[in-house]
This record gives C-alpha cells, sequence and structure tokens, in this order.
C-alpha cells in the first residue's frame, strides 16, 4: 500500500490568482501539468511545464483541502529556503502566500520513487545518500530550532493513551506488555536530542531516485534538529513496513546506527509503533482519507519487529 491521497487537487483546480503567481515566479505561462502520485496531501503536487520548455514542480493547498496541510506547507518553505546546496533537496524557486492558498514552485527532478518491496540497490544508494545528507545539514541551519524531541513528544506518548483506552482488538503480546512499552518509548524520546537537520518523515515515496543512480529527498514541512541517525532509522522502518530485508541487519551494517545504544534504538522503534497503532484508531482527518490505513499498516508491520527487539 502507497501512502496515497484520493482526493488531490490538480493545476486547474486552483485559482486563477494563484496560477498567475505561481508563473510569476517561473516568469513563463504554464502549458501542461500532470498530478503525481504518493503522500497524503489532498493539495497539488504537479510537475508542469512552460510554454518555453522549462520544467518545475508546483505544490499548493488552502484549508478548504484540509485545515491543517496550509501550515505544513509555510513550514517547508521555511525549511526549503535554508537548505544548503550540498543537501540532496530539491531548490526551492518561490513561493506564493496569500492568507488562504499558499503555494510552493521546486525546481523539477527528474525521477521515480523506490521499488516497493525496497530493492537492495535502490536501499544502499538510498542510505549512503542519508548519510551523506547528515554530513551537510550538521549543525542545522541556525532558522531551525524546534527538535525532534519536541516534535515526537506527543506522538511517542502513543502507548500511554492506548494503555488509558486499550483498544478490543490490541495484540496480545502488546497488552501484556504496556508498561514496558511506555518506558521504551520515553527512552526514545529522550534519546532524539542532537544538531542535525533531520527530515522526520523518510519513506519511499518521499525520495526520488534519478536516472544517473543520484536520490533525492523531498517534502520537509516536518524538519527538526535530531541526532544523526534518526533518518536513517526511518528508512529502514519503511523497508520492514514492505518486508524483505533483516531491519536489525540493515541497522548494524550503516556507520549511523551501528554506534548507537540499542536501546535507544529500540525505544525511538517503541515510540513510532506506538504512534502509528494510536493514530490508527482515530477519525481520518479531512481530505486524507487514507492515512489511517497507511498507519495501521505500519503499526502491524512494525510490531513484531518490536517484540523481537525487546524480547531478545
Amino acid at each position: 500500500m502507497s501512502g496515497t491521497t484520493r482526493t488531490r487537487i490538480g493545476w486547474t483546480d486552483l485559482p486563477a490568482s494563484v496560477r498567475d503567481a505561481v508563473e510569476a515566479i517561473l516568469g513563463d505561462r504554464v502549458v501542461a501539468a500532470r498530478s503525481q502520485p504518493g503522500g497524503f496531501s489532498p493539495g497539488t503536487a504537479d510537475r508542469v511545464r512552460t510554454a518555453r520548455g522549462g520544467r518545475a514542480f508546483v505544490k499548493a493547498v488552502s484549508p478548504a483541502q484540509n485545515d491543517r496541510s496550509p501550515a505544513m506547507h509555510r513550514a517547508e518553505g521555511r525549511i526549503a529556503a535554508v537548505l544548503p546546496p550540498a543537501a540532496p533537496t530539491p531548490r526551492l524557486l518561490g513561493s506564493h502566500d496569500d492568507g488562504d492558498w499558499i503555494a510552493l514552485v521546486f525546481a523539477d527532478v527528474e525521477g521515480r520513487h523506490p521499488v516497493t518491496p525496497w530493492d537492495a540497490g535502490e536501499l544502499a544508494a538510498v542510505l549512503s545518500t542519508l548519510e551523506t545528507m547528515a554530513t551537510a545539514l550538521t549543525p542545522a541551519p541556525a532558522e531551525v530550532s524546534a527538535t525532534a524531541t519536541e516534535a515526537l513528544a506527543v506522538d511517542f506518548a502513543g502507548w500511554r493513551r492506548i494503555t488509558a483506552d486499550p483498544p478490543a482488538d490490541l495484540d496480545p503480546w502488546a497488552r501484556a506488555r504496556l508498561p514496558q512499552l511506555c518506558a521504551a518509548a520515553d527512552r526514545g524520546l529522550a534519546a532524539l536530542a542532537g544538531d542535525t537537520l533531520c527530515h522526520l518523515d523518510v519513506r519511499a515515496d518521499n525520495l526520488l531516485l534519478g536516472p544517473d543512480g543520484t536520490v533525492t529527498v523531498v517534502d520537509w514541512p516536518w524538519a527538526c534538529r535530531g541526532p544523526a541517525w534518526l533518518d536513517t532509522l526511518l528508512t529502514v522502518l519503511n523497508v520492514q513496513v514492505y518486508g524483505g530485508h533483516d531491519p536489525d541487519a540493515l541497522l548494524a551494517a550503516r556507520p549511523l546506527t551501528a554506534t548507537v545504544d540499542p536501546a535507544d534504538l529500540t525505544g525511538a522503534l517503541a515510540g513510532l509503533t506506538g504512534f502509528f497503532l494510536d493514530g490508527a484508531r482515530q477519525p481520518p482527518p479531512p481530505g486524507i482519507p487514507t492515512v489511517r490505513a497507511f498507519q495501521r499498516l505500519q503499526g502491524d508491520a512494525l510490531l513484531p519487529w518490536l517484540a523481537r527487539r525487546l524480547d531478545g
């Protein structure tokens, strides 16, 4: 299952004033637009072509699609504006914000998402890129003050919310170990200190593989300061969701995770698993009907791995 919304609007759905603003940023008239798959935003995600053959990627949204999405686009715009040239990220060409609609215009990146289940060669390229990216983004830009501990504090309390109101279908292993799971998530949260700019949402549909093998990391609204190993762990979590690889062997083989205290990695895994399982039982956000099923898919896939690490 891919992380895909089924209610995404397109370029032609944008108000004329927003399209005009985007064309002013591009310095040319848009003559073609193709909506891109992947992700959960109900706003536009279009690769556009201009009259003189220029290309760009445009994402735009208003509160009418989802009341939280404009704030996410504004956050991404602030982050994208300070990403250094050495980071493997798309270049921000400009933005438009009229108080209702927020549009971001990026340089077009030719590429495709990694295949899932993950291919070993593509995975190696992604993990190597994340290691290079962590170096390029340490220290984090001074403009970014949010920390991973702050960003994930509510999410990592998922097991506590489950403890207070256990769902009827809660896995028996988890039901018997709720205090241990809460303590593990607390340890994971405490381990998230660091001064690397972390993407915080690395998964297959936020990555592009170019024809020359280069990897580009896209969609940065959640970026914050954290440990250099966090994005590698998040990628291995995504690998585990689709199967086909030994996640512990992957963590042991990569330089950013091989030297981390295993209990810290287990704690971060516990926090994220609790977040997915707790989130999956909530009502879907407006305009994003598929996100709860994807959270449940992730939680169910991660729980057996978490059990092996805690019981091993």
